[in-house]
């Protein structure tokens, strides 16, 4: 008998996760802060996923400002290549691209509980500011698993398989993920707030 040759191998029903950095972006993240300064002194924000943290109200990119204005541009270039990754055939310019978003300002002990955004096609984090840390979870998001039907599976120690998957983003880096997966962000253990920038990205038919 001859050897097993292996032929193929498919990435089946796979959730990809895309991270992107903004190089030299710190000048870029004050402006930023100095935005988000400027939108709770006029709003106590809204209560959403968050607990004992500031929610920006409305649509952050409506405003007119030239750092939101920028972000936007950068979001919307992340979403084109994620998008053109998984679905590399598709013509972008035969769909629409509608943004929402909302800052964050997360305290020490506050926290966003585990959530989905639906009705969006992708959802990203831009984070303006993460306290240093040199232990524990502070400043992480985590994914859920959406199979649940898998424990005999960890047996095999995959990342593939596994339960969740936490990491722990730096200032200037802006992550893309699909809408329906699963998140959450552990509280902030730092004496220092967190700050990010939370968008969802839907496509829809062009007219």
């Amino acid at each position: 008998m001859d050897t097993l040759e292996q032929t193929d191998c498919e990435n089946l029903f796979s959730t990809p996760l895309f991270r992107f950095r903004l190089p030299g972006s710190e000048d870029f993240n004050r402006e930023l802060l100095e935005e988000g300064a400027r939108l709770r002194k006029k709003s106590d924000g809204v209560e959403k996923s968050n607990y004992g943290a500031w929610h920006s109200s409305g649509n952050l990119f409506a405003a007119k400002t030239n750092c939101i204005a920028q972000l936007k541009t950068v979001a919307e270039a992340a979403t084109y290549i994620a998008t053109k990754n998984i679905s590399p055939d598709l013509d972008l310019a035969t769909l629409k691209l509608d943004i929402f978003g909302w800052m964050n300002a997360t305290p020490s002990g506050g926290f966003n509980a585990p959530h989905t955004h639906p009705g969006a096609h992708w959802s990203g984090v831009y984070y303006v500011s993460q306290p240093a840390v040199e232990k524990g979870e502070s400043g992480k998001i985590e994914f859920l698993n959406p199979r649940t039907d898998l424990p005999n599976w960890r047996i095999l120690k995959s990342p593939t398989f596994g339960a969740k998957r936490a990491i722990r983003p730096q200032p200037g880096e802006l992550i893309l993920f699909p809408s329906y997966l699963v998140h959450w962000v552990y509280p902030n253990e730092t004496d220092e707030e967190r700050v990010s920038i939370a968008f969802n990205m839907t496509f829809s038919k062009e007219k």
